[in-house]
């Protein structure tokens, strides 16, 4: 009896750090929209190897699609954890910037001609130049917010009005179209190569913010600001500058995600381009179970966010859900985010769990 007590008590205790651990919640919801789609159609799960266009080798299916687009998902919410975290608001001008950095990368490639028959710039030296666009924009969100101590969504509310008139601007409002294959590549396919490219380049992205959270001290300082930016100053830090610099980071996050969008087109439509995304970053951050609020966050939970909520936006095209009805399936999600990480919700998921606990162990005992 007493070791099925123990035993008892241990699963107790093992369901209890689970359910205590911040990943949980997209666990959870990536596990209950699987389910979901494993019951109502089996085929969601199929994945075949066919050929494109150019007859090179790609993988096709729906499972290859949330990988594609949700990994540009998942570049986003990476600096939109760290802005959240250091300022405890969210920037809504995403979208806005990435027509920014993919018009800048278009008007360096074509030049003066928006139909070039060849590339006038190496797209390295476009991807660069749309990167230091965008970190100028994520600067001037960032000089607003930490030093002129404007809230964020109301700073980045600027941005959000006129990005996509200044994106049109930049290429005279002519819709630019690049010719070149290789320019594809970014937002498609490498040949020879059957998995998207964009998630490769996800991947790049999260090993090197990985390494920089391991190997500097900016997860701490980043966190300590958000949780008490009073206290991090008299501890020696300069909260102002964190803020600013999180959303430089930011900034070219949405030039990497700027690059992957104009390159699947190979052109780009400055009123259509990324809409909407910046409230996907949010949620995939707020599903990750990151407060709002700012502080503490973790980032691998983000990430995952960010792949559950291409795989609910994927499914719900799956069944012809109106692209406008999405948001709408979406704020449910938010609404039962926002009731879950209520202080009252987990105090009483906290109670039922030690009575439970309390129950496996008294049959225990029994």
């Amino acid at each position: 009896m007493e070791n099925k007590a123990v035993k008892n008590t241990g699963k107790s205790r093992d369901w209890g750090k689970l359910f205590g651990k911040q990943i949980f919640i997209p666990i959870a919801a990536l596990l209950l929209l699987a389910i979901f789609n494993l019951v109502t159609d089996p085929s969601f799960y199929k994945i075949t190897l066919g050929f494109n266009s150019a007859g090179n080798p790609v993988l096709s299916g729906y499972l290859v699609t949330i990988l594609d687009y949700g990994s540009e998902l998942a570049i986003l919410a990476i600096g939109m954890t760290l802005v959240t975290a250091a300022s405890g608001g969210q920037d809504i001008s995403v979208g806005a910037t990435i027509a920014i950095a993919g018009s800048v990368i278009l008007r360096i490639l074509c030049g003066t001609n928006s139909r070039p028959d060849t590339l006038q710039a190496p797209i390295i030296v476009a991807f660069l130049v749309a990167c230091v666009a965008a970190m100028l924009c994520g600067a001037f969100n960032g000089i607003l917010v930490a030093y002129f101590k404007i809230q964020p969504m109301v700073a980045t509310l600027i941005l959000f009005t006129a990005g996509r008139s200044i994106a049109a601007w930049i290429n005279n409002n002519e819709l630019p179209i690049i010719s070149d294959p290789t320019f594809s590549y970014f937002g498609g396919f490498i040949p020879g190569i059957p998995i998207p490219m964009p998630f490769f380049i996800a991947v790049a992205c999260m090993i090197v913010i990985a390494l920089v959270l391991k190997f500097t001290n900016l997860r701490l300082y980043i966190q300590s600001v958000g949780i008490n930016e009073s206290s991090a100053r008299l501890n020696g830090l300069n909260p102002a500058f964190i803020k600013f610099l999180t959303f430089v980071i930011l900034g070219l996050c949405v030039a990497v995600a700027g690059l992957i969008k104009v390159s699947r087109l190979s052109s780009i439509n400055y009123s259509v381009i990324a809409k909407d995304i910046e409230m996907d970053a949010i949620l995939a951050v707020a599903l990750g179970g990151n407060a709002l609020s700012g502080g503490k966050f973790n980032m691998t939970a983000s990430i995952l966010g960010a792949y559950v909520i291409q795989f609910l936006t994927t499914t719900l095209y799956k069944f012809n859900v109106q692209s406008d009805a999405l948001s709408a399936y979406k704020a449910v999600v938010v609404i039962a985010l926002v009731v879950f990480s209520a202080p009252i919700v987990r105090e009483k998921m906290s109670a039922l769990g030690k009575k439970i606990k309390g129950q496996s162990h008294a049959k225990g005992v029994a």
